[in-house]
């Protein structure tokens, strides 16, 4: 898959900005807060409908601004893509492929496949299991349409039993009934899914940690579930009085843990500023992997700013793993030319690079 040209009005700090891309290697280059990952956030916004960074839409439209405007233009497969979207204060967005209107977003999740790295990432190391499922979640439904639709079942089927936890006058428990078992049906194929995605994605990832190190330390994922030891309706029936003095439900794969291992312990105790990074890494192109073998296309590598604290040794392993064939449109931003550099002439390929400052973008 490729990103051809990417149009953007009023996104963020970047008034506007008419791109035309290399179909291997973009880089952009400029100091931190000059908008270079804001070009990476509006290309995510077209695979995910939403920013990577702020979740609530209006507040990505530039200062004084009425409304933004992102369109990227794209090859899939043998396919030419238009996607459009925009977006006024007060107003719904509107996102289109190829001029038609979506009548549900979740029907664009997964036409373009997309992995972001950045200094993000480690929240799924720092803040736990919630960060972690996203994580689970957002690879599985980049490929699983019925996935998708399950969770967003499963989450209405939550947010209605914890409404009626929170009342303070008596419900009659048929109403529980109803909820539970939509939550125990939803939750078990969503359960099943993310084992079966979590023995898969495992191995990948240990090949491409053990490439980027050396190969000198162990890691692993350990998956966790209530669903492993419990009928979960039964448990939500016998929790419920419980549940309702606490006000919200205990039991669920929405409490799924997602536990990341370092030479057998927990990586956020026991990992350093590298290994961290290295394991965030190791992730984040196990995904890429894993989408490009579900897709059979290759989805679109976002590197933002992820060299910084990893050692020479590793940061040649990561360039020559992304300058192999397996991977395609690559998209990376630095600070320090001359550091780039040195990273594109390890790739041995051209690049197209663009400088950055103030949300002005030049090639």
């Amino acid at each position: 898959m490729r990103l051809n040209s990417l149009s953007i009005l009023n996104y963020k700090n970047i008034r506007e900005a008419n791109l035309v891309f290399s179909p291997k290697i973009n880089c952009f280059i400029g100091n931190n807060g000059m908008g270079k990952t804001n070009i990476l956030d509006a290309i995510y916004y077209l695979s995910f409908c939403k920013s990577h960074s702020n979740s609530i839409d209006s507040q990505n439209i530039l200062h004084h601004s009425e409304f933004f405007l992102i369109q990227g233009k794209y090859e899939v497969g043998d396919s030419l893509e238009e996607i459009y979207c925009g977006m006024k204060h007060r107003q719904k967005k509107q996102f289109k492929r190829n001029k038609k209107e979506y009548e549900r977003l979740s029907d664009h999740i997964g036409l373009l496949p997309l992995v972001l790295v950045s200094p993000d990432d480690s929240v799924l190391i720092s803040e736990g299991s919630e960060e972690r499922r996203k994580f689970i979640d957002g690879v599985i439904s980049q490929y699983n349409k019925s996935y998708l639709n399950q969770l967003l079942q499963y989450n209405n089927a939550l947010k209605q039993r914890n409404a009626l936890l929170k009342l303070e006058t008596p419900v009659d428990d048929s109403l529980f009934d109803i909820w539970e078992e939509q939550m125990a049906s939803h939750g078990n194929y969503i359960y099943e899914q993310r084992k079966l995605f979590i023995d898969e994605f495992i191995p990948i990832f240990q090949n491409f940690y053990a490439k980027i190190s050396g190969g000198n330390e162990q890691i692993s994922l350990s998956y966790h579930s209530q669903h492993d030891e419990h009928n979960i309706k039964d448990r939500m029936l016998a929790t419920r009085d419980r549940d309702k003095m606490l006000g919200y439900t205990t039991q669920g794969i929405h409490k799924d843990e997602l536990e990341m291992l370092l030479d057998g312990y927990p990586i956020k105790r026991v990992g350093s500023q590298g290994q961290n990074k290295t394991y965030l890494i190791s992730l984040k192109l196990a995904q890429f992997n894993f989408l490009q073998r579900t897709h059979e296309i290759s989805p679109l590598l976002l590197l933002d700013d992820i060299f910084d604290k990893l050692d020479s040794n590793r940061v040649k392993q990561i360039v020559e793993l992304v300058s192999g064939e397996t991977f395609g449109q690559i998209f990376i931003t630095d600070t320090n030319r001359e550091h780039l550099d040195l990273i594109l002439e390890q790739l041995g390929q051209n690049a197209t690079i663009f400088k950055v400052e103030n949300g002005e973008i030049s090639q």
